[in-house]
């Protein structure tokens, strides 16, 4: 008897604890993702973010990490997590776009990256979602619950 209750509470340990997890979306850079789209054909999720933004940081806690949220992400798009203000180079629709204005020093608000512009990002956090040739279809500013979230993506 005593054997089988330390069995029990091991499988409810294992699986409770499995259950609790949220499944961590798979981020990519953009054009990893537009790569990816040339052999398997899928929509693409971007995130718009900043680092210094409580919005974003909410919408990362309380929205993207929301089990629900990053399973259907996961399944039917490429996500793209992209810094509006960070200083990485990419390369999107025949043009290298980076932040030449970038100041590593700087603590919170950097300048604007030159995708950014391009994507005319009205506010953070940004959902873009890219159709399967890499074009924007869809958007929407601001923080999301995991509801909406999924009502917007569905």
């Amino acid at each position: 008897m005593h054997m089988m209750k330390k069995l029990l509470l091991a499988l409810f340990l294992i699986f409770g604890s499995l259950s609790i997890q949220a499944q961590e979306i798979r981020w990519m850079s953009l054009e990893e993702a537009l790569a990816k789209q040339k052999k398997n054909p899928k929509p693409i999720f971007m995130e718009v973010y900043t680092d210094w933004y409580s919005q974003c940081k909410m919408f990362e806690t309380n929205t993207l990490q929301n089990p629900e949220v990053s399973d259907l992400i996961n399944r039917n798009y490429y996500a793209v997590k992209f810094n509006a203000e960070g200083n990485s180079v990419v390369n999107y629709k025949g043009t290298s776009f980076n932040n030449p204005n970038f100041d590593p020093n700087r603590k919170g608000r950097n300048s604007a990256h030159q995708l950014t512009s391009f994507l005319k990002v009205e506010g953070y956090p940004s959902i873009y979602i890219l159709n399967r040739n890499g074009e924007v279809q869809e958007k929407t500013t601001g923080f999301k619950t995991p509801e909406e979230l999924l009502r917007f993506l569905r």
